[in-house]
C-alpha cells in the first residue's frame, strides 16, 4: 500500500528484516531492587505504626525537626496531678499517673533538652505525694485496677519502693540539675539499694546505670558502677557473646529470649555500664543490634507480648531506642540527611 515502508508483498533484505523477539530470563523481568539503609527503613516504619509522640521524637532525632512538637505530643498524657498517664508506657494502660509514665516522660524532656522549669516542679510535687515511706517509687500504684496492666507488673495494696523506677527519675533529674526536696531521701533510698545490691536481674540493673549516671557524685558513682560491672558479669546478667545467646540463663519471669546485651546497658559510649565490657564485646552486641532490624524496618521487642495494643506501640519505641544507641556508637550518620515535615502555613 502507498505510504507503507515494506509491504507484505514485497520481501525484505535478510539485513533489514527485524530480528525475532527472544523471551528475557525471568529474573530480567522483575522491577529493580531498592537498596534502603537502615535508617530510612526505620523511618517508612514509623511512620506506618508509631504513635504521634514517636513519629515527633524520630523528626527531631533524625530529620531535624524541632523540639516543639515533641512537648506537643508529650503533653496529652500529662494529668492534673502534674504526673503522666494515658498509657505513656504501654505496659500500663488506663489515664491514671504512674511512676514508670513519669520515668518514660523525664527521658523524652532530658533528650530535647526541656527537663527544667514549672512543669517539672509540679512533677516534683506530684512524686512527693506518691512516694512510699522510705521516699521511693513503686512500680504501679494499687488505684490502677481498674485498668489492664502487664501481667509482670504485679499490683499490691501496699507496694513497696523499688530502684527498679526510681533509679531512672533520679538520675535523670540529677543530671539537670534539679533541685527539689523529693531528692534528698529517693536519693538515699537509689545508693542503699545499689551499694548493698547482691542479687538482682537485667532491668534492675538497667535501672541502677540510669541512677550512676545521672548522680553529681562521680567518684561515689564510678566506685558502685565498677562494682555492679562484676556482679552483672558474675550472675551471667549480660550476654556477652550473642551467637551463644541461647547458654546465658532467663532471668525469672522473664520471656523466653529476654536477655540484655551491652548496649543495653551502655547505650551511650560515655556511660560508666561502658567500662564493664571490652571493645570486641561490644563491638558483637552492637553487631548483633544491626541485625535484629526486621523486614518491616522496626526492631523487635524481647519481653513477653500480652495485649494488642501494647505490643503495636512498644515497637516504635525499641526502634527509636536501637537508633540512638547505633547512633551514638557511630554506626548511623551523625547528620541528618534530609529535613523533616514542614509544618503547615
Amino acid at each position: 500500500m502507498p505510504g507503507d515502508e515494506a509491504s507484505p508483498q514485497t520481501p525484505q533484505p535478510p539485513h533489514t528484516r527485524p530480528s525475532p523477539r527472544i523471551p528475557r530470563p525471568a529474573q530480567d523481568a522483575r522491577p529493580p531492587q531498592t537498596t534502603q539503609t537502615p535508617l530510612a527503613r526505620a523511618e517508612g516504619f514509623i511512620w506506618l505504626t508509631a504513635r504521634v509522640l514517636e513519629q515527633r521524637r524520630f523528626a527531631f532525632h533524625f530529620l531535624g525537626g524541632d523540639a516543639d512538637p515533641v512537648d506537643a505530643a508529650l503533653g496529652s498524657y500529662l494529668n492534673a496531678d502534674g504526673g503522666y498517664g494515658h498509657a505513656l508506657d504501654p505496659d500500663l494502660r488506663g489515664p491514671l499517673s504512674q511512676p514508670l509514665h513519669t520515668a518514660h516522660a523525664l527521658r523524652v524532656l532530658d533528650s530535647l533538652g526541656r527537663c527544667a522549669g514549672q512543669r517539672v516542679e509540679r512533677l516534683c510535687r506530684h512524686l512527693t505525694g506518691v512516694s512510699t515511706a522510705d521516699g521511693a517509687l513503686p512500680v504501679v500504684f494499687p488505684s490502677s485496677r481498674d485498668y489492664p496492666a502487664a501481667p509482670y507488673h504485679p499490683m499490691h495494696d501496699d507496694p513497696p519502693g523499688e530502684l527498679l523506677t526510681t533509679g531512672p527519675v533520679v538520675g535523670v533529674l540529677h543530671r539537670n540539675r534539679v533541685w527539689h526536696a523529693w531528692l534528698f531521701r529517693a536519693t538515699d533510698f537509689c545508693w542503699d539499694r545499689i551499694e548493698n545490691l547482691h542479687h538482682s536481674h537485667p532491668y534492675e540493673i538497667q535501672s541502677a546505670v540510669a541512677f550512676l549516671d545521672g548522680i553529681p557524685d562521680r567518684a561515689r558513682a564510678a566506685a558502685a558502677a565498677d562494682r555492679l560491672g562484676r556482679l552483672v558479669r558474675e550472675q551471667r546478667l549480660v550476654v556477652l557473646d550473642p551467637v551463644r545467646r541461647a547458654e546465658y540463663p532467663e532471668a525469672a519471669g522473664y520471656a523466653p529470649g529476654e536477655r540484655l546485651y551491652p548496649h543495653d546497658f551502655a547505650r551511650r559510649p560515655e556511660s560508666l555500664a561502658r567500662g564493664w565490657f571490652t571493645d570486641a564485646e561490644l563491638r558483637r552486641s552492637l553487631d548483633f543490634l544491626v541485625s535484629e532490624q526486621q523486614p518491616d524496618g522496626g526492631w523487635p521487642v524481647r519481653r513477653r507480648a500480652w495485649a494488642p495494643g501494647s505490643s503495636l506501640e512498644r515497637r516504635p519505641i525499641a526502634t527509636l531506642e536501637a537508633l540512638l544507641t547505633l547512633r551514638a556508637y557511630g554506626r548511623l550518620p551523625a547528620k541528618v540527611s534530609h529535613p523533616g515535615p514542614v509544618p503547615p502555613r
